[in-house]
């Protein structure tokens, strides 16, 4: 996905597999499964181009990583201990930034907790 969200254009598989940064070479059959998989689960699109497919993300990275982190908080049980939870992993710069963020969106307002 780094290699996707690094780009401007749509990537054939091979173009996504020569910019891989690894120890090692990454086998382009590796490559296609994971670009595949992707595709059908909605992650990226894709187009023929002659023979090959190239693919591009659907979303730009900050909202792919958004979306996540709002299906990983609506899948648990107690979404406000879960929300206090993660409140206490950040940096007072990124609840800043948060807070900042919140702020432009609902408009200034005291949470209850």
């Amino acid at each position: 996905m780094d290699v996707l969200w690094s780009q401007d254009q749509a990537l054939a598989v091979r173009e996504v597999r020569d910019q891989l940064q690894y120890g090692r070479p990454v086998a382009y059959t590796t490559v296609m499964t994971v670009l595949t998989i992707l595709h059908g689960k909605g992650v990226l699109s894709r187009k023929k181009d002659g023979r090959a497919w190239r693919y591009w993300p659907r979303e730009r990275r900050a909202e792919h990583d958004a979306r996540l982190m709002a299906e990983i908080l609506r899948s648990g049980t107690d979404q406000l201990e879960t929300m206090r939870a993660f409140h206490t992993r950040l940096t007072s710069a990124e609840l800043d930034a948060m807070a900042a963020a919140l702020g432009q969106r609902r408009g200034p307002r005291q949470l209850a907790g």
